[in-house]
């Protein structure tokens, strides 16, 4: 569909994908209203700051600052840079790994560092490493170049000479396994967890995520962990201010209830969203295109009527819907040097674990059994988000996307029975494993969210918190277009389409969007800056 240039915008939702893809509009000589349906921007990087409990801020989302090209990338496009934004802390050791049974161990960045940490717990893992860290990097290379900055509107990214040389590897890289392929080059049972942990960051199983995404890697180990002081609230607010620079409107607490049309047919236009505002009053704001940036299940389903819906129900029927977690937010008195900024406790066997996420519990393995588990204690690195002497804990357990298992109590009076046993058991475990016994006296306030808050607060397909699973067929273009193929003027962005979860691929999607519009079929990053104040 050839269309003039909007001169409008409407975005739906203020998290990274709807905020980045405002700024990059705007920059560009849009005028865009953000509609959202929350308090606050952020999304699911939301952060927590509670009035009675002075001192603490914990993050309720994103933790791990990784692929810094992008970040890099998306903030030279609003001609600045990542250093203006925000201040950025390497972390050392990368992460702390607490493996069952056994005593704990630093996994440092940088590849001799990690090369040497691997030969330490397996003969000959050193060179093993190096191997699978230089086509982690190759692989790495080309996803950014060819399939990532993409909206696959042509196939000139998968026919460039990049790829061709590569259809052998990429063909095995994209049928087998990153658990087998992990397997077949390391025998350490720590060091294969630590190689395919990263599936988790794609809301994914070892087994069912490709080995094309053993590219994580390269973000951990080769290129590094940061963190942004102020947690990932300060990465959120740095893109707020930007889009409210540039000239978006900020919409808070209005809730989208559906996206307006005109025309019949083959010949449908979005003409912008009916809304409602807290007090419940409602209206339509009318613009030349629509960006949804929320859930894409929600979108098609919830704001579209039947005939006018790409993905319907029975699109998501077969699909993963990926990861839920419970969320534990605690402050702790006194100082936990047992823990370090991020830590994995990960269990000798996790395939059980795996299985109670996406197959369900089971009698012999009930959501509150202990488990692999992830620790944030940004309090290591920041003495601005805990009290003098204490410490704020992030504690993540993966469950499956379930709203049965309920809600916390972050953003309401109690939490479910399920939430509140996971709690329990995921305090008790850290407590053992990272030999703190007297953790759960020393806890001065505690939080919790589930898998029905997300769903309530985000409008998250079944209560997942990071978006669908990465597996071969929801992987690139297999994942969806980001356009509605029924009606003109509506696109997508965000962790539910492409090119994926994670707050980079956010900002990722964002720039697709306005790649999209410009017809850019090109692979890769756009040009940077865009040019102030032109027309997309």
């Amino acid at each position: 569909m050839n269309n003039p240039a909007p001169r409008t915008a409407v975005v739906i939702g203020a998290g990274v994908a709807g905020l980045a893809t405002a700024a990059l509009l705007a920059r560009d000589g849009v005028a865009v209203t953000v509609v959202e349906r929350t308090e606050t921007v952020g999304g699911r990087a939301g952060d927590l700051v509670l009035d009675n409990h002075d001192g603490f801020r914990w993050d309720t989302g994103p933790s791990w600052y990784l692929m810094p090209d992008a970040f890099d990338h998306f903030f030279r496009l609003l001609g600045t840079t990542t250093e203006e934004q925000i201040e950025l802390v390497d972390l050392t050791p990368a992460y702390r790994l607490f493996p069952e049974g056994g005593a704990s161990l630093d996994v440092p960045s940088g590849i001799e560092a990690a090369a040497s940490f691997f030969e330490s717990l397996e003969p000959g893992a050193g060179q093993k490493l190096r191997d699978y860290l230089d086509s982690a990097g190759d692989t790495y290379r080309v996803a950014v170049e060819r399939f990532l900055y993409t909206t696959f509107s042509t196939p000139g990214p998968l026919l460039h000479r990049d790829v061709r040389e590569r259809l052998g590897k990429l063909a095995r890289l994209l049928t087998q396994p990153l658990e087998s392929y992990v397997n077949e080059r390391f025998s350490d049972h720590r060091l294969r967890q630590i190689l395919t942990y990263p599936a988790v960051f794609l809301s994914s199983r070892p087994e069912n995520t490709p080995s094309m995404y053993h590219l994580m890697s390269h973000t951990d180990l080769v290129q590094g962990v940061r963190y942004p002081v102020g947690g990932f609230a300060s990465v959120i607010r740095a893109i707020h201010r930007l889009a409210l620079e540039h000239g978006v409107k900020v919409q808070l607490n209005t809730e989208v209830t559906a996206i307006t049309t005109t025309g019949q047919g083959r010949k449908v236009k979005a003409t912008g969203v009916r809304v409602r505002d807290a007090a419940g009053k409602v209206g339509e704001l009318t613009a030349d295109i629509v960006v949804s940036g929320a859930d894409l299940h929600h979108t098609e389903n919830h704001l579209l009527p039947a005939p006018l819906r790409t993905y319907p129900e029975k699109y998501f029927a077969s699909r993963d819907p990926g990861l839920g977690t419970v969320l534990v937010m605690v402050g702790v008195k006194g100082k936990l040097p047992q823990l370090a900024h991020h830590n994995l406790l990960f269990s000798r066997e996790w395939s059980t674990d795996f299985s109670v996420v996406f197959d369900g519990p089971n009698a012999e393995r009930p959501l509150d059994a202990s488990r692999s588990i992830y620790v944030s204690m940004p309090s290591a690195t920041d003495p601005g988000v805990a009290p003098a002497d204490h410490e704020n804990l992030f504690i993540l357990v993966p469950v499956p996307a379930s709203e049965q298992i309920g809600h916390g109590d972050t953003y309401r009076d109690g939490a479910s029975a399920s939430v509140a046993a996971i709690a329990d058991a995921a305090i008790e475990q850290l407590a053992q494993w990272a030999g703190v016994p007297d953790l759960a006296e020393r806890i001065v306030v505690r939080k919790t969210m589930g898998p029905a808050d997300f769903a309530e607060r985000f409008n998250a397909w079944r209560g997942g918190s990071i978006g669908p699973g990465h597996s071969l067929r929801q992987s690139a273009f297999l994942r969806g277009k980001n356009v509605s193929a029924k009606v003109d003027g509506l696109y997508y962005a965000g962790a539910t389409t492409v090119p994926g979860v994670g707050v980079p691929m956010c900002l990722i999607s964002a720039e697709n969007v306005v790649k999209r519009l410009k017809g850019d079929t090109t692979p890769g990053p756009m040009p940077e800056p865009i040019p102030g104040g032109g027309a997309v």
